[in-house]
């Protein structure tokens, strides 16, 4: 390190020794020391002014920010003595008004106590008077004050219950009949549009042979190929001395349906015996399954409701295999759609919910006998299951009164169903249900005192029965009537309404000889 700085040194003062020879040569030493003083001087005045307009530049800064900051400060001050002198103006201004209000309250107050004075003292004036007026009147009628309020409240009250009366009376007769003139519109229109022909199915299922020989074919050796199909089927194949012809018998439509199908296809083909039996009645259960979901499928689409889950769009088509006292359970299904569908829309509702609920009401029909329940209710856990929506599922549930109607759409269900079911030629029940249901009717008629005669009317919807004048009056006759009405309704069941009528007939007769 010392060798560095005296190599440093050495070099500089060679440096310095050559320049001071260089300026001696070229004007002299002294010279040069003069120019180095002045050049020193003028840059030490240079800094010298610098450093003072520094300094001076920073004074007048700080001298304008105390000038800038006490004028803020005292337009600040002039602001706030401002408002205060405003706000002591305003506080001044409402002093005054309070005092006025006060002064002229105060004489309001003595004003109003003079008036209050003055009425205290007309209305003992006219306590006394209305007294003394009240005695008078009382020894003139002889009656109290009381016993007057009585009497008058007594006419006044028998008075507003018979207009009230008269009221209620007119106001119900007029809904009534604006009821049922819409009513009537509404069905009339409804049927109307729906006037379509109705045949009654009978569920007698035969299928007709080409000739005589084919019985014995068909029976086949000891009766295996008939014991066959039967085994397949799960129906009963009645061979008698019926020409041509081959019946048959089942509790199941759609098996029904499967083996008149393989019996054709069997007649057709020729070749009867066990394994071809067991193979066109496997190619018939897939066709009819086809046909099922092709049925349901047509009903879905005549409606409008395509969307229907496929387990329901099946049982739809099973319908068609169904019947109800001779009527067609899929078309009567199509019938209350379209109805339901009708009256919505005469009402102002919602037309496709009804006619979807039309459409389904029945859909628990199609269920065999392995289920327990009501066809509406297991109509209603179907809809549930398959992802329908709660009113629809409650429109199928209540059409038979089993369950609460929740909207208007399914209150509609039951009015369609009866039309449906009800009308002339729609359904022909059996005439032994007829004959059961008249001679009970009558039965129950002959239960009640007094009753002489019973008849069953119009094919059991009325009931006309003629009791004894002498064992009962007209009130009685009204509540026979009425009791007789209410026994049916408990004790039996029938499609639509059965019309009681109870007549009291009182003759006189004599003979002129």
């Amino acid at each position: 390190m010392i060798s560095f700085f005296l190599s440093f040194f050495s070099f500089s003062g060679g440096i310095l020794v050559f320049f001071l020879l260089h300026k001696v040569k070229t004007g002299g030493f002294e010279k040069l020391a003069k120019q180095i003083v002045d050049e020193a001087e003028k840059q030490a005045m240079a800094k010298l002014s610098e450093s003072q307009l520094k300094t001076q530049e920073k004074e007048f800064a700080h001298r304008r920010f105390l000038d800038t900051l006490t004028n803020d400060q005292k337009i600040a001050q002039q602001k706030a003595e401002q408002k205060l002198e405003k706000r002591e103006e305003k506080l001044d201004y409402h002093l005054s008004m309070v005092e006025k209000k006060l002064n002229f309250l105060e004489g309001k107050e003595g004003k109003l106590t003079r008036q209050s004075d003055e009425l205290t003292r007309k209305q003992a004036s006219l306590e006394k008077e209305k007294e003394a007026y009240f005695s008078k009147i009382e020894k003139l009628s002889q009656m109290t004050c009381k016993e007057a309020k009585v009497l008058l409240l007594e006419s006044l009250s028998q008075e507003v219950q018979t207009e009230i009366g008269k009221k209620t009376r007119r106001i119900l007769q007029e809904a009534e009949e604006e009821a049922e003139t819409s009513a009537t519109r509404i069905i009339t229109t409804a049927l109307n549009r729906i006037a379509i022909p109705t045949v009654s199915d009978v569920a007698i299922c035969t299928v007709p042979l080409p000739n005589q020989e084919i019985k014995g074919r068909v029976i086949g050796r000891e009766g295996r190929n008939i014991r066959a199909l039967e085994q397949a089927t799960g129906v009963s194949f009645l061979v008698d001395d019926t020409p041509n012809t081959i019946v048959i018998s089942g509790y199941d439509p759609v098996r029904k349906e499967i083996a008149k199908f393989a019996l054709k296809e069997l007649i057709s083909d020729g070749r009867i015996h066990p394994s071809r039996i067991e193979e066109v009645v496997a190619k018939g259960e897939k066709a009819i399954e086809k046909q099922i979901l092709q049925y349901g499928e047509d009903a879905a689409f005549q409606v409008g409701c395509p969307d229907l889950h496929p387990e329901l769009l099946t049982l739809l088509g099973k319908l068609q295999f169904r019947f109800s006292f001779g009527q067609n359970v899929r078309e009567h299904s199509l019938e209350v759609s379209h109805l339901m569908g009708i009256m919505a829309s005469e009402l102002n509702l919602d037309a496709p919910l009804a006619k979807r609920i039309g459409l389904l009401h029945d859909i628990g029909k199609a269920l065999s006998h392995e289920h327990e329940g009501s066809h509406a209710l297991l109509g209603y856990e179907l809809a549930l299951k398959h992802g329908e929506k709660p009113e629809v599922a409650n429109g199928i549930g209540c059409h038979h009164e089993e369950m609460l109607p929740e909207t208007l759409e399914a209150s509609l269900c039951s009015a369609a169903d009866k039309l449906s079911s009800g009308r002339p030629g729609a359904r022909a029940p059996a005439l032994a249900q007829y004959l059961k249901r008249s001679r009970k009717l009558e039965a129950l008629s002959y239960q009640f005192a007094g009753v002489e005669k019973a008849y069953v009317l119009q094919a059991g919807r009325e009931l006309r029965v003629l009791v004894e004048p002498d064992s009962l009056d007209d009130t009685a006759t009204f509540q026979l009537a009425r009791d007789l009405a209410k026994r049916i309704e408990k004790e039996m069941s029938y499609p639509g309404k059965i019309k009681v009528t109870v007549i009291r007939e009182k003759r006189a007769v004599e003979y002129a000889t």
